[in-house]
């Protein structure tokens, strides 16, 4: 079972090209959908390094860069990955300005290239504790990606999924309380469109890095029936490769959603009319 969950150690460099996707021992049909990614171990990659935790940052952005690239080359329909929780506001001053500031450096740099890979960006979370021009930064690039037909990519920033559930409970209930909606109506698709995921699917593969076994509060609604990969790897050190075998580790599961495999309901089924041809 073990095996199922726990991914390797370090990954060795790999191309983050289409290559991958040639490389890729996988079905389309047994490709995920929907990649969640919880990007951890920027601190403690540095403190490994000698170097600060601002250096971790700069270098998980950079890793970042090449799974979005790697991720669409490979035709995921969905990656959303975990920048900045509601409770890292409780970092030290320094290291929350930084990043924010690092967000804001990397979607000004990036942006273009994003565009070009015809990536649609969106972010998730509140955004009532950000400064106005990194507001209109998110703006803009959701704007300027909106109408783009390839992989779809939310960056979680100021997210906390109890606090995405709560939000969505408190809207549902103001239109019940109008007379817009009634309590008939609230079903399972109803309230994942209330979400700040609303038309994407299901988390298929939730990814954390750097080997805690926690989901950290994290698209706990939409990663009910996910599957699990953790890996020791920090994020800085998290190649394509590594991506590509999480994958195909992910290809190789069963997913039975609280039922049968088809093998084992078949010989069940077997079973059931062999002891009925002996009576």
């Amino acid at each position: 079972m073990w095996k199922k969950i726990f991914g390797g150690g370090k990954s060795t460099p790999a191309p983050d090209g289409d290559d991958l996707l040639s490389n890729l021992a996988v079905d389309r049909e047994r490709m995920p959908r929907h990649i969640a990614i919880v990007m951890d171990g920027n601190g403690r990659w540095a403190k490994a390094q000698g170097r600060s935790r601002s250096a971790g940052h700069e270098a998980g952005a950079r890793t970042l860069k090449r799974i979005v690239r790697a991720a669409s080359n490979m035709g995921v329909e969905v990656l959303t990955v975990y920048a900045f929780s509601t409770e890292n506001w409780k970092r030290p001053h320094r290291e929350v300005d930084f990043l924010l500031n690092l967000f804001d450096s990397f979607l000004a740099k990036e942006i273009s290239e994003i565009h070009a890979q015809n990536v649609r960006m969106r972010f998730l979370g509140r955004r009532d504790r950000f400064t106005d021009r990194f507001l209109q930064r998110m703006e803009d690039t959701e704007e300027r990606t909106g109408h783009n037909t390839g992989m779809r990519f939310n960056l979680a920033a100021n997210y906390g999924s109890q606090d995405e559930i709560l939000r969505a409970v408190r809207s549902i209930a103001q239109r019940a309380a109008a007379g817009e909606i009634t309590p008939e109506e609230i079903d399972e698709t109803f309230f994942s469109n209330a979400l700040d995921t609303a038309g994407d699917p299901p988390v298929d593969l939730f990814i954390r890095t750097s080997g805690d076994l926690r989901l950290s509060n994290f698209l706990l609604w939409q990663s009910a029936y996910a599957e699990l990969y953790f890996t020791e790897t920090h994020w800085p050190d998290f190649t394509p490769e590594e991506l590509s075998r999480a994958i195909e580790d992910f290809a190789g599961r069963s997913r039975r959603f609280g039922g049968l495999d088809a093998h084992v309901a078949g010989k069940r089924k077997s079973g059931r009319r062999s002891r009925a041809l002996c009576e």
